[in-house]
């Protein structure tokens, strides 16, 4: 491998490129070693910053709690406060849930039944702020027949106790048709 400073012939590639630049080799080594230098700053910063942040990331004593609530919303096509294979779930409706944590935070959630009428909230958080107790109620449905809230689905009240990536079910929400009376349920 050629090296500058050894080389000391007249006709160097090297010297004659440095005496066309007017920088001499004493120059050029410098400014070598120089950059050499803050190439190694820069990686001794940069460990630094990596070893600063996992240390930071492994000695903070924040656990995640992740909860969950489930629930279903139905239209009970008979009334009969029963559901039976006349039943059907009710998609888009709306459901709030309200829950306050143990550190005291009110919590407001707004969910959606899916196709098949179920909804969920979930949210993960320090283990120190999970939710104590909630509160789920329905809001509305669109189902242009069902919209009748039954009786006993005005809101349900519980103590959310259940550990982190576990879920609570609440029994279904209940719509009954406009009418008082419907043809399917003789």
């Amino acid at each position: 491998m050629w090296d500058p400073v050894a080389d000391t012939t007249q006709h160097s590639p090297l010297k004659k490129r440095l005496k066309d630049l007017e920088i001499s080799e004493f120059d050029w080594i410098t400014s070598k070693s120089k950059s050499v230098a803050m190439e190694s700053q820069k990686r001794k910063l940069v460990m630094g910053l990596f070893v600063f942040v996992m240390s930071s990331l492994f000695l903070s004593n924040v656990e995640a709690w992740t909860g969950e609530i489930r629930g279903r919303v139905v239209c009970d096509v008979c009334g009969d406060s029963s559901i039976g294979p006349e039943d059907h779930v009710l998609e888009g409706a709306e459901v709030a849930v309200l829950c306050i944590t143990k550190s005291g935070e009110v919590l407001n959630y707004q969910a959606f039944t899916d196709a098949k009428g179920k909804y969920t909230v979930a949210e993960t958080m320090p283990e120190s702020d999970r939710w104590d107790a909630c509160l789920a109620r329905p809001i509305s449905s669109f189902h242009e027949h069902c919209t009748r809230l039954g009786e006993g689905s005005a809101g349900v009240k519980f103590t959310y106790n259940h550990p982190s990536g576990y879920f609570h079910t609440i029994r279904p929400f209940v719509y009954r048709h406009a009418s008082s009376e419907s043809t399917y349920c003789i």
